[in-house]
């Protein structure tokens, strides 16, 4: 079986293009769903948590984003902590999960996939590429953030260029390009790939 990476800059549509994966059968791993899951269930990941950032971060064994997001999105530090210590359990619980798929390939959906690490331990990388203003636009209207606080975020992530370069795979999802026919190409040459290794 392979393991396939999905990434994108914020805004790009790569959760779209998952989903247009999952219904043609391909399971996918969602990286962000994951890490908020572990983080509220994994003791040990809590425990490092607590430990870095106090007690105050749980409230009543539940994490408490808001309290978290101040701390680490006010210090680049504080944030590159925070994901040295949840990227490893969010690399092997999608290890762990992956392993128990039955189909040809999976697919990890993953905005972090090459800053982590979790490209290493993948055979390819899909990229969700999209012009700035367009992403900007659409993330924007998605969370009802101001043009600024979108830019701030945007700005943080690797650069799209650079990115779409250590991807084997692109698909572009621009509103000029259907999306579907793409998506069903690269499907077809993963099962090929799969079947071939």
């Amino acid at each position: 079986m392979l393991k396939i990476g999905i990434t994108g800059g914020i805004g790009s549509g790569k959760s779209t293009v998952a989903n247009l994966f999952e219904v043609l059968g391909i399971p996918v791993y969602n990286a962000d769903l994951a890490a908020k899951r572990l983080m509220n269930e994994d003791v040990a990941l809590k425990e490092k948590i607590k430990q870095q950032f106090g007690d105050d971060v749980y409230k009543n064994e539940k994490l408490d984003n808001k309290y978290l997001a101040q701390i680490v999105f006010s210090s680049e530090e504080k944030l590159h902590l925070l994901n040295s210590i949840v990227h490893p359990a969010t690399i092997n619980d999608a290890n762990a999960w992956m392993l128990q798929q039955s189909t040809p390939y999976t697919l990890k959906e993953a905005a972090l996939l090459f800053e982590s690490g979790a490209a290493e331990l993948l055979d390819y990388v899909i990229g969700v590429t999209a012009p700035a203003p367009l992403r900007l636009q659409r993330v924007m209207q998605r969370d009802n953030s101001s043009r600024e606080d979108v830019m701030a975020r945007m700005n943080k992530q690797m650069d799209e260029e650079i990115k779409m370069k250590l991807c084997n795979f692109i698909i572009t999802n621009d509103e000029q390009q259907l999306l579907i026919p793409q998506v069903l190409a690269l499907h077809e040459t993963l099962l090929l790939l799969a079947q071939n290794k």
